[in-house]
């Protein structure tokens, strides 16, 4: 289990030093709401963008962004509406993935996906 922790903080930084390099802001790191936690919380451009890193040493079960589930969706939804009601923000909201993967000579592959998904709208 700490290896597969130790593997998710390492894509956390290297997500964070994607977005600092591609001058966004980072708002808050490992922000929680009750169960819910969003990894990274950036800003650019009037936009505010919730992100769920994902990190995988392989792709036998898939792609890293493909565990970005429903109930994933769901929790960074909660946790992005009580941010915006405290923030008081009003710009435009988007979802991000970013997607790690860990070649076996230990050499990541970052990729950005904007919009990742859109959340339910009731």
């Amino acid at each position: 289990m700490a290896l597969q922790q130790d593997l998710g903080k390492r894509g956390e930084v290297l997500a964070k030093e994607y977005f600092l390099k591609h001058y966004y802001e980072i708002l808050e790191e490992n922000w929680t709401f009750g169960k819910s936690e969003v990894d990274l919380i950036v800003y650019q451009d009037s936009t505010l963008i919730f992100v769920e890193v994902k990190t995988r040493s392989g792709t036998a079960f898939g792609q890293p962004e493909d565990f970005v589930d429903c109930h994933k969706q769901t929790q960074l939804q909660l946790a992005a509406e009580a941010y915006i009601r405290l923030m008081e923000h009003q710009g435009e909201v988007r979802f991000d993935v970013v997607s790690v993967l860990i070649n076996t000579s230990g050499q990541p592959e970052v990729k950005h996906i904007p919009d990742a998904f859109w959340p339910d709208q009731d």
